[in-house]
């Protein structure tokens, strides 16, 4: 008889998340999922991990059953602590989302729901990150979930390599206006970002962060071009930061001590 795949889930929006909830559903019909994630909105966290204080966790359920663990901390916290603590063993994949929002470009370094992913893979986990690419209150993960499964189900055939993890971006469009897969690359595209200044009730000042995409590329395999162009973007990246051609360059400058 087959062994029954093990999906350990996380996410950065939390675990009462509704993109995090349709998620689980649509991969217990193929795996025993454990769902392990933040207690709290964790966007934007990045790779943020707790050191100096101690995690809590809480069993949560939901319709009377049980339905996973809430993390005071980080969504790489979370993945961290269910595998090394949690889970009795290793599960066979880890998968973070579905994110309410776009991780794309420059956007994939800041997010927690990559980073949960990210840690699931430094921990040795094929894992992968899954985002639908809107802010919208009403957004209808369902799509995005059936996607996750099925490619759940080729990770699970194939692998990924030592260090990799796959970032895929969702349409948020009905299925039947999705025009493809495409295997993209990480788009430079970056935040134009401003502080706006505000007075509370008090008035004290504050500042609350807001801006906008700035669209940087046009080739048709970058991760944003993809989804403005209604297709699924999966970009296979990695946590080694090295930049191998500017090596020998360094070296060529003799810096001495």
């Amino acid at each position: 008889m087959e062994k029954r795949l093990s999906i350990l889930v996380s996410n950065d929006d939390g675990i009462l998340a509704d993109g995090l909830a349709i998620l689980v559903k649509e991969l217990q019909s193929i795996a025993d999922v454990t769902v392990v994630a933040p207690d709290s909105q964790q966007s934007a966290v990045g790779h943020a991990i707790t050191v100096h204080r101690p995690l809590r966790v809480k069993e949560v359920k939901k319709d009377g059953q049980f339905f996973g663990y809430a993390v005071d901390g980080t969504p790489a916290d979370c993945v961290k602590l269910a595998i090394r603590n949690l889970m009795k063993a290793n599960p066979d994949i880890v998968v973070s989302g579905i994110n309410h929002g776009s991780n794309t470009a420059i956007s994939v370094i800041y997010s927690g729901t990559v980073s949960a992913a990210t840690e699931g893979t430094i921990l040795g986990i094929s894992s992968f990150a899954i985002s639908l690419t809107t802010f919208e209150a009403n957004a209808d993960f369902t799509y995005a979930a059936k996607f996750a499964k099925s490619l759940a189900l080729k990770i699970a055939e194939h692998g990924l390599p030592k260090g990799t993890l796959l970032n895929v971006n969702v349409p948020p469009v009905p299925e039947g206006d999705i025009r493809g897969v495409v295997i993209t690359r990480q788009g430079k595209s970056v935040w134009n970002d401003e502080f706006e200044s505000r007075r509370d009730p008090g008035n004290k000042q504050y500042f609350w962060l807001k801006g906008e995409m700035v669209e940087l590329d046009e080739e048709e395999d970058i991760d944003q071009r993809a989804i403005l162009n209604n297709k699924i973007s999966i970009t296979p990246i990695q946590f080694d930061l090295t930049n191998y051609d500017m090596i020998d360059k360094l070296k060529a400058w003799k810096i001495s001590q």
